[in-house]
């Protein structure tokens, strides 16, 4: 299958949504939305969401899934917003329970009971997904949960690998590990050389004027800073964990993980029917 492969940039965020769907049938697949949101006032907006459904409806696509890579930690997921209009399903990997128990504590959240709700089909790997046959591989490292999708030569892989320029994905996230995100990278540049991978984000490496976030396995094997060919295992795992103490914590994970782990729904009203965000004081 060759699908058809949009991308939608949010440079507030430095996120990529993905609308992929089939020139034949006209079944679509969003991956990894993103709900705009004002951290300063904290206001939320749907520009970026309506511009995926804008392209959709022009295409005359049926929107099937709603497929999240990870319970992100730089910006608020769409898909609530995007179930509601269309009636797609949200799907995650299975691995978000461990993510909901960990930050439903963080959090204080009773209305998360740690088994997957709300989102409408939690993934394993190798299980395929809607009309677009799309293979789930588990790519846990920068979270637990971690998921990348396959479709045909296509592997849209979250926040495992950046471009060559950047690297790859932090690791010192709740249930993050070094160690799983090096074997999680070698799965999939084991695939064939010209695979094609979408990157979750970009950032613009120092020297590139432009921002990108198309790569191939051949690619990230040659030239990937962190982890091209004939780096081992210990030697990624060191120089990651040492990088990481360097990272600040993401602008939005506070807002953005407490929405996320409700499959993009806001935390239950309070009793004057008003909507509330926590910021857990000196708990991170």
């Amino acid at each position: 299958m060759h699908p058809d492969i949009q991308a939608f940039f949010d440079e507030q965020t430095f996120t990529v949504t993905y609308l992929v769907s089939d020139p034949q049938s006209r079944l679509a697949t969003i991956i990894d939305p993103v709900l705009d949101y004002d951290s300063k006032s904290a206001r939320t907006s749907t520009q970026s969401a309506d511009a995926v459904l804008a392209a959709a409806k022009a295409k005359d696509l049926s929107l099937e899934w709603i497929l999240e890579t990870h319970a992100h930690a730089d910006h608020l997921s769409a898909a609530a917003y995007l179930k509601g209009l269309t009636g797609a399903k949200i799907a995650i990997g299975e691995h978000i329970v461990q993510v909901q128990k960990t930050f439903a504590s963080i959090f204080n959240a009773r209305d998360i009971a740690g088994d997957g709700r709300p989102f409408d089909r939690l993934l394993k790997d190798g299980d395929v997904v809607g009309g677009l046959s799309i293979e789930v591989m588990h790519t846990p490292g920068h979270t637990p949960a971690c998921v990348s999708y396959r479709i045909g030569g296509n592997v849209f892989v979250g926040d495992t690998l950046f471009m060559p320029d950047y690297g790859t994905a932090r690791t010192d996230f709740p249930g993050g590990n070094a160690r799983d995100l090096y074997r999680s990278i070698t799965r999939i540049l084991s695939l064939p050389p010209q695979t094609i991978l979408w990157m979750c984000h970009d950032y613009k490496a120092a020297g590139r004027d432009h921002y990108a976030w198309r790569s191939t396995v051949a690619e990230q094997r040659a030239n990937n800073i962190h982890v091209h060919d004939g780096i081992d295992e210990e030697k990624f795992v060191t120089a990651r964990q040492a990088r990481d103490r360097t990272l600040a914590t993401p602008a939005l994970i506070l807002p953005s993980v407490q929405v996320n782990i409700r499959a993009g729904q806001m935390p239950p009203r309070d009793d004057n029917g008003q909507i509330y965000l926590k910021l857990p004081v000196n708990r991170l």
